[in-house]
């Protein structure tokens, strides 16, 4: 087995990828505690090359996603410095396409991981995610408006977690009201709590066990589910009837394929 130092990429600054070809799992680390977790351009330039070389990693069926430090999973946009967008403001980008492993095109399923503040921006890597947990001490809110800033763009992918009127309220409380754990939980923002301690061995299992089924299987899964959303019912359900005729065939294979190789190795002798 690879050594640790072996399985962590070393070629960012602003996030840890670390890839196990024995549990099939990959984790991303937000790795600016000191700023919050806040994202810069380097960091969204980073989310998109860390998305891509999992997605084209055929040992990675499944992706962690979670931040360094105990205050906060994200803080949004690193107001400190400039993002730099182009002087016209039709060319503006949306940092949230950098953040996403959907923007990107990766369906390899994303288990967030959520701990301390997540606010603002932070809600890019939430929407985005598969699957959301957090530990008993997270808080979620959403700043923008008060500080004078419209929130738009992280509310409309909120929206389609937790439905309008819960989305309604968090934009518009903004530093007023911050969501609990437990809220988050019931409003289905997360699908669970955990201890502080257990957040991140609790995702790495889910991760896991995720990872141990076909890939071709759970990834036409994922794709079918987020692009249903953005076609009407009976459109999605045509789109999604092709993708199990493409992936059933394949995520059979794959099983098939297993059960051999495990009736390939030799049993232990037992005395």
């Amino acid at each position: 087995m690879s050594s640790e130092a072996d399985r962590v990429d070393t070629a960012f600054e602003t996030i840890l990828l670390e890839r196990d070809p024995a549990d099939r799992v990959a984790t991303i680390t937000l790795n600016r505690p000191e700023r919050l977790n806040a994202f810069d351009r380097t960091m969204c330039e980073e989310m998109v090359r860390a998305w891509q070389l999992v997605k084209a990693d055929d040992s990675v069926n499944a992706v962690v996603l979670r931040a360094a430090g105990d205050r906060a999973f994200n803080a949004g946009l690193d107001i400190t410095k400039p993002y730099g967008q182009p002087d016209s403001v039709w060319h503006h980008e949306d940092p949230g396409e950098a953040l996403s492993p959907k923007w990107q095109k990766m369906w390899k399923p994303v288990v967030c991981a959520v701990q301390g503040m997540c606010t603002a921006g932070g809600f890019y890597f939430v929407n985005e995610a598969d699957v959301v947990i957090c530990s008993s001490e997270a808080t979620f809110f959403d700043s923008h408006v008060s500080t004078g800033l419209v929130s738009a763009l992280e509310p409309i992918g909120l929206r389609r977690r937790i439905g309008l009127g819960e989305t309604l309220r968090i934009a518009l409380m903004g530093n007023d009201e911050r969501v609990c754990a437990e809220t988050a939980l019931r409003i289905g923002l997360v699908s669970e709590v955990v201890a502080p301690e257990q957040l991140w061995p609790r995702a790495h299992r889910l991760a896991a066990a995720i990872a141990a089924k076909p890939a071709a299987a759970t990834q036409g899964t994922v794709k079918a589910i987020w692009e249903s959303l953005d076609r009407p019912y009976r459109a999605a359900l045509d789109q999604g009837l092709i993708y199990t005729r493409l992936g059933n065939p394949l995520g059979k294979a794959e099983l098939a394929a297993h059960a051999d190789e495990r009736r390939a190795r030799p049993e232990p002798w037992i005395r």
